[in-house]
């Protein structure tokens, strides 16, 4: 029977992401492969997912290797496809597409020993750092040192999660023996280590933090930007390069809205969270002032003013800052806002927001607070235009009807793309959300 090789592209991974790291290949040369297989695990700046496979046939080739970066629009992997499994092929070929897009940003599920080789695997191990299709046994750089106390052995490690997981514990996953085909590293040999440093005497060493990278000859360590830190980079950098931003700010009395969080607890039996409601402040003034919603096209030279409201939430996840998003948040009571939030920093727990949840946002709330810091002039989040943050709230000094007394403080402090607007609206904006605070039960005047 006739056969036809097929080429697997990377799809669009949304969102302005063109690239993703292999993590792990779950299929070798010779295997035969069904429709919607999932075939290889690829970690973009956003998330790790496993991509399934459009073709039914024999794996003909594989274009990369784990550790490679792959870029949308290349080939990933060649299937030989049987003459009758191609014409159907062809005829679903748009169908396939389309599923293997709507994968990427769905299906997340991690599995033991996801990491090892198969047996039967033609391609040679690799190491992540540099690897190609073709690279022979895993070897150490020629810059790592082989003395000072420093093992001339680093384990290889293909995982991005793995090397996070035991940097956020004190130490750098190549360091550990990996019970992996070929000594590869995989998630349980960390935790083994995490397990055992817990059951340990504490000791000086137990606390330090030692980056994961490649140690160099003279003791610097050098981490590859990749992942999250990338896409935040890329982000933060072209923020500050492309938009005239301005910061305002103003300290706030937040006694009242503190009483009225306790009142609220307490009427409902529920718990209720600070940024629940700030988060209904700000809905309530984006309604108020619409061109605080908005982004900038400079190509077509207009300022699109958005008709929903998708607040998007800074978090400090697992996997290091990210902004998921509330879709739709303008038509959302605020029970449905404070559940919302309550999902959200469930997740933020591991980072593995799916992709629809990190895109789309069109205005900021973030609440830097919980890292004990009063104020800040925070980055825009492009392509949005504005931004409020929230610092942490400290009793203090205030006066309230010539009298001095003990209130709760909190700063607030807003940036804004001065090409949309000029100070007068988000200083009216930030009056707003200051009655708000500062009495609470005004909201209902405004809504």
């Amino acid at each position: 029977m006739a056969t036809t090789s097929k080429d697997f592209i990377l799809p669009d991974l949304g969102e302005g992401l063109t690239e993703a790291e292999i993590v792990n290949w779950l299929v070798a040369v010779g295997d035969t492969v069904v429709v919607d297989q999932p075939i290889i695990e690829v970690e973009s700046a956003k998330s790790i997912v496993e991509l399934p496979c459009p073709f039914a046939g024999v794996v003909e080739k594989l274009h990369a290797a784990a550790g490679d970066t792959i870029h949308s629009g290349q080939p990933i992997i060649t299937v030989e496809v049987a003459g009758e499994a191609a014409s159907a092929d062809e005829a679903a070929d748009g169908t396939r597409a389309a599923n293997a897009d709507r994968e990427v940003g769905s299906q997340r599920q991690v599995r033991e020993g996801r990491f090892g080789r198969r047996k039967d695997a033609t391609t040679p191990p690799v190491t992540g750092v540099a690897a190609t299709a073709s690279s022979p046994s895993p070897k150490l750089r020629e810059d790592s040192p082989s003395g000072a106390g420093v093992s001339p052995v680093v384990s290889q490690v293909v995982s991005p999660l793995v090397r996070k997981l035991a940097h956020e514990h004190g130490f750098a996953a190549n360091t550990v023996v990996g019970t992996g085909n070929g000594g590869l590293v995989v998630r349980a040999d960390v935790e083994r280590v995490i397990a055992e440093r817990a059951n340990a005497p504490a000791d000086a060493s137990a606390h330090g933090s030692v980056l994961a990278g490649i140690p160099t000859a003279d003791g610097d360590i050098r981490i590859p930007i990749t992942g999250v830190r990338k896409i935040v980079a890329e982000r933060m950098s072209a923020s500050r390069r492309d938009v005239p931003e301005a910061t305002i700010w103003l300290d706030v009395d937040a006694t009242e809205l503190l009483d009225a969080k306790e009142q609220l607890q307490k009427s409902t039996g529920e718990r209720w969270s600070l940024n629940a409601l700030l988060a209904r402040f700000v809905v309530a003034g984006l309604k108020q002032w619409p061109i605080l919603n908005s982004s900038v096209d400079m190509a077509a030279g207009e300022i699109v003013q958005h008709s929903a409201i998708n607040l998007g939430i800074a978090a400090q996840t697992a996997r290091g800052l990210m902004v998921p998003v509330i879709h739709g948040a303008d038509a959302m009571t605020t029970t449905d806002l404070r559940d919302s939030l309550t999902s959200l920093v469930e997740t933020a727990k591991t980072g593995n927001f799916q992709n629809e949840r990190l895109r789309g946002g069109t205005f900021t709330l973030n609440n830097y607070g919980g890292f004990g810091m009063d104020g800040s002039a925070p980055i825009i989040n492009q392509p949005e235009v504005a931004m409020l943050g929230v610092g942490r709230i400290l009793a203090r000094a205030w006066v309230v009807d010539g009298q001095i007394v003990v209130r709760k403080i909190v700063v607030l402090s807003m940036v804004f793309d001065h090409r949309v607007c000029d100070g007068d609206v988000p200083s009216e904006f930030m009056g707003f959300i200051t009655r708000c605070i500062e009495n609470p039960i005004a909201l209902l005047g405004e809504l």
